[in-house]
């Protein structure tokens, strides 16, 4: 989701963009990331592996997309003289806090995605000096499988559904990530770590509420429900709130309120990518 909409960004600015997937680059390969990257101002590693509840059953492959890559990348990018940006996850945190993570706060990751995810970012971090580290959250796009479009589907064939009210965070939509990016980029901000989450915080319930009323539905047929309730084989963090305070003194607006930005975001990521 995020790659499609980072290039549609690019060259609907005129950007020389080159997009490439796994078939074309295999980024655990450093020959391969190596000759791809040469020639190229600014490198946006939007691969990863995000299929959290299989990492726990196979973390060294996980490891392989979500801190090999990266170092490889990060790597080909310094000796290139080009940018890296990575993006990260707000599961390099524990999910215990009561108030937003800050940038510099510290990481205790408590699944095999945090934990390779986590480790992608010390990989960047020693590979390329010239990095934006970009953590977010709760991504949903028109460009692939997401939250809103699941729980549109489901609310229309159940006519009920139960969702999560104990887990708090803050929707985030592919393209306003994509757009931070960019901005980052175009602002030279100071190599390091950033947030890239919408502004506000909601729970997954409160979100399937916006996101059934958006799909022409009584958003009272969503019920809510404990994560106890929703059991899964990786721990989701309580609390992804994820603070802002190295955008703002880069002078790089945070994105907007996660309510307002879903509300311009839903008609076209309901109906999906033609």
């Amino acid at each position: 989701m995020l790659a499609q909409d980072v290039v549609d960004l690019l060259t609907s600015r005129g950007e020389d963009v080159t997009a490439v997937d796994r078939a074309e680059v295999d980024i655990t390969d450093p020959v391969a990331v190596e000759s791809a990257v040469v020639g190229h101002a600014v490198v946006v590693n939007c691969a990863a592996w995000t299929a959290v509840d299989p990492a726990e059953a196979q973390e060294p492959a996980a490891f392989a997309v979500n801190a090999v890559g990266p170092q490889h990348l990060a790597r080909a990018a310094h000796r290139a003289q080009a940018r890296m940006v990575q993006i990260s996850t707000d599961y390099v945190f524990d999910g215990h806090a009561q108030v937003p993570y800050g940038e510099d706060d510290a990481a205790a990751p408590r699944s095999a995605y945090g934990r390779t995810k986590l480790a992608g970012e010390w990989a960047v971090r020693a590979e390329a000096p010239d990095h934006l580290i970009v953590r977010t959250a709760w991504l949903y796009g028109a460009g692939g499988p997401c939250f809103p479009r699941t729980i549109a589907r489901a609310a229309a064939e159940r006519g009920a559904l139960q969702v999560v009210d104990d887990q708090r965070g803050q929707p985030t939509w592919t393209r306003d990530l994509a757009d931070l990016v960019v901005r980052l980029v175009d602002a030279e901000a100071p190599a390091g770590t950033y947030h890239g989450t919408s502004s506000g915080e909601t729970t997954w319930y409160g979100f399937a509420r916006a996101v059934v009323e958006a799909a022409g539905m009584d958003p009272a047929i969503v019920a809510p429900t404990t994560s106890e309730g929703a059991a899964r084989p990786a721990p989701r963090p309580a609390y992804s709130v994820l603070g802002h305070d190295a955008l703002v003194r880069a002078g790089v607006a945070p994105v907007g309120d996660w309510a307002e930005r879903w509300h311009a975001a839903a008609a076209e990521v309901l109906a999906g990518r033609p």
